[in-house]
């Protein structure tokens, strides 16, 4: 069995954004999670959640970061379906570069999208003034 997990580089995009380093289109934040829009998102409203912990994937995430995680997932959710009016909402999560993970954070995206309408990860660059929109709709309703 070969060995899953990268060693998690203190300077990937996501550390810099946690850090303060890195501007981000911040829709929600707390004590353990960030999230934020994708600026290269596969359909319109794509967020990524985060932890506050260094993690490459999964298997990295202590228990209560994970459920951290997961709570701010479900607020996003929830906040999306009313912005932009669809059901449907993609929860996808990537471990490692075989799986498509291209940032070595973990993180989760939420796809507002039908699958079958869904773009390719990381291709082009969304209009950054609809993405702070985004984000500032987003967090009102969950602010709210």
């Amino acid at each position: 069995m070969t060995q899953a997990t990268k060693t998690y580089e203190e300077g990937n995009i996501f550390a810099k954004m946690l850090k303060g380093e890195v501007p981000c289109h911040k829709v929600y934040e707390d004590d353990k999670t960030l999230a934020f829009m994708d600026i290269m998102p596969q359909a319109k409203g794509h967020v990524l959640v985060i932890p506050k912990q260094q993690a490459v994937e999964l298997s990295d995430l202590e228990p209560e970061y994970a459920s951290a995680v997961f709570m701010t997932a479900k607020k996003v959710l929830q906040a999306q379906r009313q912005v932009f009016e669809r059901d449907g909402i993609i929860q996808m999560q990537l471990n490692g570069s075989e799986a498509g993970q291209t940032v070595f954070h973990y993180h989760v995206h939420l796809i507002p999208s039908n699958i079958h309408e869904l773009g390719k990860h990381a291709v082009t660059m969304a209009d950054q003034d609809e993405l702070a929109e985004q984000a500032k709709q987003l967090a009102a309703i969950i602010n709210a």
